[in-house]
Parts: C-alpha cells; structure tokens; sequence
C-alpha cells in the first residue's frame, strides 16, 4: 500500500475500502499530486481482494473547490509523476502541453475511475465546484448531505465546461446548459430529483448511512456486482456517452486556445468580471452564498 499525504486510505471489516480527500485547509482542491495519489488508492482498492466498494468521502466542510489554481509548479509536479493513461509529457509547447496534461489527469483519470471493476460511492457534503464534479461523477453512486451543493463554475472563467463532460447525462440537456450557462448552484434535492444523486440525509447522519449503505453492497457477489455496473456503463456508451466526452473536451482546449490568443492567459479576465457583477444582480434565491 502506497503512502499518502493528501489521502486517508481505511478497509474496515465489511469489506468496504474508504478514501478521504485530506486538504481541509484548501477545501480539497485537487492539485496534481492529489489527483495522482487518488488515482493510486483508487487502483489499490480494485486490487485488494479484500475489498468490494469503495466509498470517497472528504474532511471538512466542503466536499472539494474543484482545481487548485495556486498550483504554480504543476509543470514540474506532472513531469516527476508516474503516468498511468498512456499520455506522455511531449516538447510540446503552450495549449498541446496543456491538452496533454489534462488529458492524462483530468478526463483520463475520470474515465479511468467509471470503469473502476467494482461499485464507488461519493460521500458529499458542503460545496462540490468544478472539478470537484469530477471525483463525484465517476462514482457509480452519490450520496448527499443535505447542505450538499454542487456548481461548474467555468463558463464564468470564459471556458466551455469542466474537462470530464458528464453534464448531459448527470441532470439532463436542458438542466445541463442551465447550469452552465448561469453558473447556478444545484441543491442537494434538486439533484436526487434528477437522478444525479441517490440518497439525500442529515449531515450528521452522512457517515454513518453511507457506511451502512455500501456494507449492504457489499454483502453482495462480487461477480455479480462487476457485471450490473459494466452493463449500465455499457447502455450509456450506446449513447454516444464517450464520443461527446472527447467532443466536449476539445471544445475546453479551443476555448483556452482562444482566451491565450486574444488576453494572454487561459482564462477570460472579462468573463470573470462581467460574472462578478451579474452576480450582485441575481434574485436572492439564486445568490451564490
């Protein structure tokens, strides 16, 4: 078992492994060596056989922030890691090295953690941002505090949507431009009433009931359970599930193509700011607290 400094990694006696984002103090925001560490103890549960579901949970208040957009050394960071998706870091330079790395820790992880071979469960509470979005939307099934939130934020920052593009398929087209194009947030029973998440419960309640809901999981066979989840996957596939993923991801990279043309930087500075005083105008009960 690998060591971990962003993660807590727990097996408990119902055959049940927990992995728990530990970056509290930057509500779990994702930088590249959390990312990589997840993906690690992801793959060290599939592979214990002592294990037949996986819960990810996460210290504090917020379930995750999404990026950590403070990561300055990233390049560096994803340059000394163990790539695991087949992407290599090329002499690529600007939006190709971009592309790249994202693909290899974004989407890639994303899609790598869908096809995990046995059932996952995220645990949320708090606000669940951006990228955050895309630890819980891999998981087979969510389970909600109720002071769960959850918001993809990036058309605010000139950009198309987050790289893992589940949108569609989580809430449903119509609710998926909503989200994106007012970056409201989605409540906890709004979000079980579309199908996105399965069990909304008291937080203080959110342990304990998650625990118990994936011991019950577990008692079943694990053959069994492998082939249910394969077979979901496989009716979303005929979907054309996979295929809009790439799509939508290379929409993500045109637009920070575009935001580097025209300001110098992947995001827009104008979108950010007109977001900013939009959101002073909203009714009160869309105000982003």
């Amino acid at each position: 078992m690998p060591e971990f400094k962003t993660l807590k990694y727990h097996v408990s006696d119902s055959r049940v492994a927990t992995i728990t984002l530990a970056r509290p103090g930057k509500r779990n925001a994702q930088d590249t060596h959390l990312l990589y560490e997840l993906n690690d103890a992801f793959l060290a549960a599939s592979r214990d056989s002592n294990v037949k579901v996986i819960i990810l949970a996460a210290e504090g208040a917020d379930f995750s922030a999404g990026h950590d957009l403070g990561e300055v050394d990233w390049q560096e960071n994803w340059a000394n890691s163990d790539r695991t998706t087949g992407w290599e870091l090329t002499d690529g330079k600007g939006v190709e090295q971009m592309l790249i790395r994202e693909k290899e820790i974004y989407l890639g992880f994303c899609q790598q953690w869908r096809r995990l071979p046995k059932p996952t469960i995220a645990q949320v509470q708090g606000r669940c941002i951006a990228g955050g979005l895309m630890l819980v939307w891999p998981c087979d099934l969510i389970i909600a505090a109720d002071n769960a939130k959850f918001r993809d934020n990036t058309l605010t920052l000139g950009v198309s949507g987050v790289e893992y593009f589940a949108h569609p398929w989580e809430v449903g087209p119509r609710k998926a431009k909503e989200m994106l194009f007012t970056a409201d947030w989605l409540g906890a029973e709004e979000a079980h009433q579309r199908g996105m998440v399965n069990h909304v419960v008291p937080l203080d309640e959110l342990e304990d009931f998650t625990r118990t809901f994936a011991a019950r999981i577990a008692s079943r066979p694990m053959t069994a359970l492998r082939a249910a989840k394969m077979a979901v996957n496989a009716a979303e596939d005929a979907q054309g599930r996979g295929a809009a993923e790439e799509t939508a991801f290379a929409y993500h990279h045109l637009t920070h193509a575009h935001n580097r043309e025209v300001y110098g930087m992947e995001l827009d500075p104008t979108a950010m700011e007109a977001a900013t005083i939009s959101t002073s105008k909203l009714a009160p009960n869309k105000r982003e607290k």
